[in-house]
């Protein structure tokens, strides 16, 4: 998927943050702009709040912004900030064998279908933001996780409503995404200045969707 630039027609590809629930395939999508650390974490936090609860294990793929090191034998190291994750949701993070597909078949399937479902459903369409992308994704979304079952009865959603019981609550308050900084002065009266950077993302829309 991706986005076009109003003003220059430059167009940036999209990336898809997809996950899904095994038992009743229960599937959250989020268009993202890259694959970094920062965005790799809120993509947890929001599927997290979107399925309204979390799960015992979290099983995810070998992604440099997650997992540091994931050797045949030996302990499996993840980054400090998704460990801190796992920590603040109380979840056991397990990634999957290095090229073994098999260990997360569920979200491998869910993959192939939001292939048809979002990206196909919506390839005909232009998109000047992230933010009009993202609605469009989830309307789809939407659709995709209340369409029937083709091979067993009901829906996603359906089957969801008796999984969502064995999720774990959300902590009270959500993980944040922050960045540790070190080995810094601290003054004779012993305060600390802690500063809060705040970014707003402007959104660009054509003339003609302003009339």
């Amino acid at each position: 998927m991706e986005i076009v630039n109003v003003d220059t027609g430059e167009i940036t590809k999209v990336h898809l943050f997809v996950a899904c629930l095994p038992y009743s395939q229960y599937a959250y999508v989020e268009p993202t702009l890259d694959e970094k650390q920062d965005t790799w974490l809120r993509c947890h936090i929001h599927m997290y709040e979107f399925f309204s609860g979390v799960p015992v294990k979290t099983v995810c793929d070998n992604l440099k912004a997650g997992v540091v090191k994931h050797p045949k034998e030996g302990d499996i190291i993840l980054t400090d900030a998704y460990e801190a994750l796992g920590s603040h949701y109380v979840t056991a993070i397990m990634p999957t064998g290095v090229r073994k597909p098999k260990q997360k078949s569920s979200v491998e399937g869910t993959v192939g279908k939001v292939a048809t479902a979002i990206i196909a459903k919506l390839r005909q369409c232009t998109f000047y933001s992230l933010y009009e992308l993202k609605e469009a994704v989830s309307k789809a979304l939407k659709g995709f996780n209340e369409a029937p079952f083709q091979k067993r009865q009901y829906s996603r959603i359906e089957v969801f409503e008796e999984e969502r019981k064995y999720l774990r609550a959300l902590p009270a308050v959500p993980y944040e995404v922050a960045a540790w900084e070190y080995n810094h002065k601290v003054y004779p009266n012993s305060h600390v200045c802690v500063c809060r950077i705040i970014t707003l993302y402007l959104l660009l829309l054509p003339v003609s969707m302003w009339m």
